[in-house]
């Protein structure tokens, strides 16, 4: 097929990394605009794909205001600013690809599903878990009949330390009013890809969660405001220097480093944790959404499930358990446990080290298989070849949305009455 035209909007790790796969899949996509307001980040993009000058903009603003240049746009920008450009570039015919979560209110979701389809052009949401390659190990275990029906699941999503303290206590989603709930916006994947398993829409839900330790009152003696200079910072595992010179010695430069600066080395880094917000101590940050939660919730049919958040893991792929009529699954990013009930036996399927899940492996191949789904169906106009359509993702939000409101008013919420 001819390469699908692809603009970038937001130049950041979401929006780098996908267009480093367009660039090594030059078949299937050409990166032929970026808009970008941090020229460190968007120049260095746009020279690895030779976008001319005239397609470099500084704000998405600029690029819609000019005749219709790309086939897709890829919204990669920050939670809090996905409705507008989405809504501006479907009137403008662009199909969307949208960065997870796809908005921060029921509203907002709604508008952009609103505009794909007014302006019938595909929308995509970046769900990327649904298209890892173990999720597909397991839906053809599951779709065998190997367990029988599934009865309820078990889902653990371990964020990690180091992770959680990087991107929810001192990066861009630390505050709820600024960005999302952490449930909306790290977690969306979990409630979409338990909704994709299990094959059922939810009916019921419930949570609890808060904000347990990264607070000031929970600061041990004597902890500075940063770490380049605090008396207890040999002593403390959120140490942003012990944390991310860790990655710089194992020669890892990408993500999270390439979050701190956009070339990292020692000099670079040093900088940024001295003047920037990564190097503040993790007690004494603006903070608030919650580092730990647990939602339950019921299925269609009766079937149940948990979901349960926690930063304080070492950070590693999700663990699932999975409870048929007829056996049962475990995941753990590495293989998937099969026990039979019938011949009380044991089958273990060993699942490739890349398959990890996180995000500086390509969610286990998730990312890639996100595009090399929707570019093609981009291609073609075909909304059928669409995995995590814009309809279907609005439904998952709405779980998450559902929850929140559960958590926070300390009830069972139905998803009818919730407006799903």
């Amino acid at each position: 097929m001819v390469p699908v035209r692809v603009m970038i909007v937001g130049a950041g790790s979401r929006g780098g990394g996908y267009a480093q796969w367009i660039g090594n899949n030059p078949e299937v996509a050409k990166v032929v605009a970026v808009a970008e307001p941090r020229p460190e980040y968007r120049e260095p993009l746009a020279d690895a794909h030779g976008v001319p000058p005239e397609a470099r903009f500084d704000n998405w603003r600029a690029a819609a205001a000019l005749p219709r240049m790309a086939d897709v746009v890829l919204v990669c920008t920050l939670d809090d600013a996905h409705l507008e450009p989405s809504v501006a570039f479907a009137d403008l015919g662009y199909h969307l690809l949208v960065e997870k979560p796809l908005a921060q209110t029921r509203e907002d979701c709604a508008a952009i599903v609103a505009a794909a389809r007014r302006n019938k052009v595909l929308l995509g949401v970046c769900h990327v878990l649904r298209y890892a390659h173990y999720t597909r190990m397991l839906r053809e275990i599951i779709d065998s009949g190997a367990i029988g029906e599934i009865v309820s699941v078990d889902h653990v999503e371990p964020v990690g330390f180091w992770h959680h303290a990087h991107s929810y206590v001192r990066g861009n989603w630390r505050r709820e009013a600024d960005t999302a709930p952490m449930l909306l916006a790290k977690s969306c994947h979990d409630l979409d890809w338990l909704r994709y398993i299990v094959g059922r829409d939810a009916v019921a839900v419930s949570s609890f969660g808060s904000l347990k330790h990264f607070r000031p009152e929970d600061a041990p003696p004597g902890a500075g405001e940063r770490c380049v200079s605090c008396a207890v910072e040999p002593d403390c595992p959120y140490s942003a220097l012990r944390i991310y010179h860790r990655f710089l010695d194992q020669g890892r430069t990408g993500w999270p480093l390439d979050v701190l600066t956009p070339a990292p080395t020692k000099e670079t880094i040093d900088a940024a944790l001295r003047d920037g917000p990564y190097g503040r101590c993790v007690y004494h940050c603006d903070n608030d959404v919650v580092d730990h939660q647990v939602v339950a919730l019921e299925f269609t049919g009766g079937v149940t499930a948990t979901f349960t958040m926690t930063a304080f893991t070492k950070a590693g792929p999700r663990r699932t358990a999975i409870y048929g009529t007829r056996g049962e699954l475990y995941c753990d990013g590495d293989r998937i446990t099969h026990y039979d009930f019938l011949t009380d036996t044991t089958e273990v399927v060993d699942v490739a080290a890349a398959n990890s899940g996180m995000i500086d492996t390509g969610h286990g191949g998730g990312d890639g298989g996100l595009l090399a789904s929707f570019l093609p169906a981009a291609a073609a106009g075909d909304p059928d070849l669409v995995v995590t359509s814009g309809q279907d993702a609005l439904r998952s939000h709405l779980m998450v949305f559902a929850a929140e409101q559960a958590r926070h008013e300390g009830r069972v919420v139905r998803l009818e009455a919730a407006g799903a």
